[in-house]
């Protein structure tokens, strides 16, 4: 069991999922993002919602901006609506989903 190359202990629950970082043949790499938990669409693919600030250059000013981004969740995790959640960037899985869940946090 490794911590799939991150800073993050993995999880206790071992799982089968050959497209979990922790315990598949998927190697995680590039961003790395934290965000909240929107909507679980079914069981294995999850909605994160991050907030980020842009600078406008006229104005010489942020505002904030917010935006969507599709994860798979393995199985090992657990992961519901609100909690907080970090995503590392992979391979991609399908044709929304280029981010998988390494880390589960609970919401606020």
């Amino acid at each position: 069991m490794s911590s799939a190359g991150l800073m993050v202990p993995p999880p206790k629950k071992t799982c089968g999922d050959s497209r979990c970082p922790f315990h598949g043949h998927v190697k995680v790499r590039g961003k790395i993002l934290t965000g909240r938990v929107v909507s679980i669409s079914d069981k294995q693919t999850v909605v994160i919602q991050r907030e980020f600030l842009y600078k406008i250059q006229k104005y010489n000013r942020y505002e904030r901006r917010r935006g969507k981004v599709h994860a798979h969740m393995s199985p090992c995790m657990e992961v519901k609506e609100g909690d907080v959640v970090t995503i590392a960037e992979c391979r991609p899985l399908s044709k929304t989903i280029s981010f998988v869940v390494v880390q589960a946090g609970s919401g606020e």
